[in-house]
């Protein structure tokens, strides 16, 4: 989806909604809580490859620069979630 796209899809359920930019291809849906605003939701991992492949970057380097620019970065209620997926049998 272009950014674009998520960013009217996200609206209908919450105007407020932020995007993460250019994580278009990390984006994995809707988050939705009682009570609280829908969110748009990213995933982590799809996160760090999108930093490798565009930027250039190694894995450390891209994962350290999401933690600290991307996942560490609060703008309000309508801040994305970023989900950590949980392989195979890790429980």
């Amino acid at each position: 989806m272009t950014k674009e796209e998520i960013g009217a899809w996200v609206s209908e359920h919450n105007e407020g909604a932020l995007l993460a930019d250019g994580y278009e291809d990390a984006f994995i849906g809707t988050g939705h809580r009682c009570g609280q605003p829908t969110v748009a939701v990213y995933d982590i991992g799809l996160c760090v490859k999108v930093l490798m492949e565009r930027d250039g970057m190694d894995f450390v380097d891209a994962l350290e620069f999401f933690q600290f620019n991307t996942l560490g970065a609060w703008a309000g209620e309508g801040t994305p979630i970023f989900l950590q997926r949980v392989e195979g049998n890790e429980l």
